[in-house]
Order: structure tokens, then sequence, then C-alpha cells
């Protein structure tokens, strides 16, 4: 048992390289074989994780199923992964979006199958390594192994513009990994030439860094994140990448990709410079306000679909980033649980779009009316994922919500009260967008006969579709099943970021003057 602990996450990790390099060897012109062994690649990782989830204890908030290998031991770099309760439910995320993403484009693409699945095999173990590893190189190589197929599934598999928004794409992401890069090699050399987080970690609580080395290696890291997440005003390059991205690209993106930018706070630059995090909180929270009150009134005026959806990210995805700053346990395990929640009630949508642009090729909401009709069943799930979007209570997208405001409204800022009433808008907002858009595509006269004559959903679709419905139900009525395993980690996460605030400096007493003072 303790052996297969030891190497738990690393089936998880490279079970999905195994499948491409299978796919390798396989005849490019076998596409049916292709789809399979990537789908059952996909499942593998999954149910490996679902081990990982019940054999957690979530009575912990060390790290578990370490496993640990010299790598370069010249540089002390090794092959160290793990999870906390920070990481567990990012791991099992991406594990369950793997497979509805290869069932998604089973007959979307039909152009380049081996390379395609090849690529979508490479970005799973990029991002799942990516959500494990605890050595910082380990780290920025699957943070960059992920770049690299994104940017082909873009480019090669998109739409009209696909070049320029996967050069976008690019451009962005990169220059933000090159300041990023920067900054983890002074951390190793201020750590004694070591890559291992746990050995930067305790340096850094021994010995920390002065404020204003603080502040700059923060603004460092917290580019490269701010940029994936994407947080306002580094956004643009989302809608392009999203509107251009085939649908299994997109529910990538959003579902995960967007989280490395979250994760990579919360697991990196906060932990490691807590001074210069609280010091960014006003800059911050403000900056994750516009995005959700900017996202949600750009989302409310697009009359493609899936640019209304891309971005509602911006406006989702500044809720994660207000909780995570309010520093309340309630707001951190709020923006946990809803980084979660976009990844299901987001993707769900992007699928959704996908599957009516297969039939329609068309995304223009004015191209639309009455679908209800021909698609009843597909639009009993649209409204579901919409609502879930929203944030309806008893669905996913409530309780995170709820967590972040309730968390930010008590924190210590003293400005937290008005950020809650703010980011509050953002929820009315999100139902203007999304039933508005639901009502124009779903309802009124079925006048155009090419959507008279549409299909509505099949076996396939419905699978896919079922399985995240579960999930934002699950989470929406029983939280506490996830919940749970992220409390104990959260809450050491606040101890440990408001008791490693550097001490204020005492007022500077008065100057002697010899004289006596009144």
């Amino acid at each position: 048992m303790e052996l297969m602990d030891k190497y738990l996450i690393s089936w998880i990790v490279f079970l999905p390289l195994l499948g491409a390099g299978i796919i390798l060897l396989l005849d490019g012109t076998r596409p049916r074989a292709i789809r399979t062994v990537a789908l059952f690649a996909m499942i593998a990782s999954f149910l490996v994780s679902i081990q990982l989830f019940l054999r957690f204890d979530s009575q912990l908030s060390t790290y578990q199923f370490v496993q640990r290998v010299d790598w370069i031991p010249a540089f002390k770099i090794t092959y160290q992964v793990g999870v906390d309760g920070i990481s567990l439910l990012l791991v099992m995320l991406t594990t369950l979006l793997g497979p509805l993403v290869i069932l998604s484009s089973w007959s979307q693409v039909s152009d380049r199958v081996k390379e395609y699945h090849v690529f979508m095999l490479l970005m799973q173990t990029g991002m799942l390594g990516a959500f494990a590893a605890m050595d910082l190189f380990l780290f920025y190589v699957f943070w960059e192994l992920m770049l690299i197929p994104m940017y082909f599934l873009i480019g090669v598999w998109g739409g009209p513009r696909r070049i320029y928004a996967a050069i976008k794409f690019f451009l962005f992401t990169m220059f933000g990994s090159v300041l990023m890069l920067i900054a983890i090699i002074y951390l190793y050399f201020y750590a004694g030439n070591d890559f291992d987080l746990i050995v930067i970690m305790n340096k850094l609580m021994a010995e920390p860094l002065r404020v204003n080395i603080q502040l700059w290696l923060f603004a460092a890291f917290a580019l490269a994140f701010a940029i994936k997440v994407p947080m306002f005003p580094f956004h643009t390059w989302l809608p392009d990448a999203h509107v251009e991205a085939p649908t299994a690209g997109s529910v990538i993106l959003a579902g995960v990709l967007l989280k490395m930018g979250t994760y990579g706070f919360i697991r990196f630059a906060m932990p490691f410079f807590p001074e210069a995090a609280f010091q960014a909180v006003p800059i911050i929270s403000v900056l994750a306000l516009i995005g959700i009150i900017y996202g949600a009134l750009v989302s409310m005026v697009q009359d493609d679909v899936k640019k209304m959806v891309a971005y509602s990210s911006v406006s989702h995805l500044g809720f994660v980033m207000l909780g995570l700053f309010a520093l309340t346990p309630q707001a951190v395990s709020g923006a946990l649980i809803q980084m979660v929640n976009h990844g299901l009630s987001t993707g769900a949508l992007f699928l959704l779009v996908g599957i009516i642009y297969e039939r329609r090729h068309t995304r223009l909401i004015s191209e639309f009316g009455g679908v209800s009709k021909p698609m009843p069943l597909f639009a009993a799930f649209f409204l579901i994922v919409c609502l879930s979007s929203i944030g309806l209570p008893g669905l996913n997208g409530f309780i995170g919500e709820f967590l972040i405001l309730l968390g930010t409204y008590t924190s210590a800022n003293p400005h937290a009260k008005l950020y809650a009433v703010l980011a509050a808008t953002g929820v009315i907002f999100a139902a203007v967008y999304l039933l508005w858009m639901f009502q124009r595509v779903m309802f009124g006269p079925c006048s155009k006969p090419e959507n008279q004559k549409l299909k509505d959903v099949n076996a396939r679709e419905i699978l896919y579709l079922a399985v995240l419905l579960v999930f934002i139900v699950w989470i929406g009525v029983y939280p506490r099943t996830f919940l749970s395993k992220t409390q104990v980690s959260v809450d050491n996460f606040v101890s440990f970021m408001h008791s490693h605030r550097l001490p204020e400096l005492p007022p500077p007493a008065p100057a002697e003057t010899g004289e006596e003072q009144p």
C-alpha cells in the first residue's frame, strides 16, 4: 500500500503521456483507434485520481503522497510531487475534464486527428504536473509544457483568426513566464542553491526578505499569474484565444489553464512574500472588482455566444482573486471551490456552445431563436448550466460566491464592506447577460429553416453533459464533500499569512534637545 501511495501521483500525471506515446505508434489513418486510446488514457488517470481523493487525509495540512527522485543532483533539481488540500481539488477537476473533452471532440475534429490527441494528452500531463510539483524548476517545466500544446491547438484547429489568437496567447504568457523565471532563479540562490519548495519556504520563514525585495519578486510572480488568470487589464488575449480555439481547447483553457494563475498566487506568490501580498491587497482587490464588473458589462453586449462566455470568465475569476486576497478562511475556501465551480460551469457552457456550433456553424445570437422547440433536452441542459453560472442556490456557483462575499465582508480590510457590495453587483449582471442570451437563443419563434431542422443532443453528448451536471448539483447541495478536503490547508494558509507579516517598526523617538520636556 505504501508503495502504491508513493507512485500514485506519478501515475495520474504520466498516464496521459503514456497514451500520447501509444498514439504516436499508431497509424494516422485509424482515427477511431486514436480517439479510443486517448479516451482510455484520460479515464485511467481519472480513476487513479479517485483513489487519491478517497485516501487523502483531510486532517493534515502537509503534502501527501509525496514522491521525490533526484533529477539533476548537481543543481539540486528533483522530481518531487505531492498534493495538499489546496491542489487536490484542482487535480481532480483536471482529470475529470480530460475524458469529457475527448468525447466532445469525437466528431468535431476530423483533420490531423493523431496530432490533435497527442497535444491534448501532452497538455493534460503538463497541467497535472504543475499542480503537483514541489520543486520550482519542475513546476516551471510543466508550466511551459502547457503552453506549447495549447498554442498548436489554437493555431492548427482553431477558427479563421487562429494564427493571430495563438501568437497573442503565446506572447502574453511567455512574457509573464520570463519574469517568473528570474524570480525563481533569485529564490534558488537565496535558499542555498535549492529549488525544493519546502527548503525555500523554510529559508524565507527563518530569514524573511526585505520588503523592497519582496515587492519586486512578488510583482514578477504576480504578473505571470495575473496574465494567466487573466486579471484586468491583462485579459485581452483571452477572448481571442477562446473564440478561435476548438471546443475542447476552450474547455481546457477555461476549466484548467486559467486556474494556473489563481493557483500560482495561493501556492507561490502569497506565501513566499506575505508582506508584499498584504501591501498588494488594495491593488489586487480593486483590479478584481474592475474585472468582475467590466467582464459582466462587456459580456452583456456580445453578439457571439462563445465570446460572451469568454468575457464572463474575466468576471467569475475576479471573484476568485477577491476571495484569495480577502485572507479570511471563508473567502479563501470560497475561492478554491469557485475555481472548481468555474471549471465545471464555464466548461459546460463551452461544450454546449460547441454542440450547437457543430450543427449550425454559427455562434451569432441573432441567428438563433426558438431553439428549445427542436432541441428540448439541449435547452434543459443549457438552462441548468446558466443558472449554475449565475449562482442559483442549490447549484455549485452559489456556494463559492456566497463564501467569497461573506469572507470579504468580514475581512480586516477597511474597505471590505464596500468591496463585497460592489462584487455582489457582478452576480446581478451575470443573471442579466446569461438569461438574456438564453431567452434570445432558446425562446421566441423558430423562424429560420436551419434551426427547425436541428437535431437534439445524442447519447455521447448527454453522457458528458450529465457528468458535469452531477457535480454541479452535488457541490450545490452538499459542498462538504469537497470543502472538508480543503479546510485544514486553508486554515493553515490564512494563519501562516497573518503570522508572517513583518513587524511594524516603532515610531522614531523624539530628538533629545537637552531641554526638559513639558
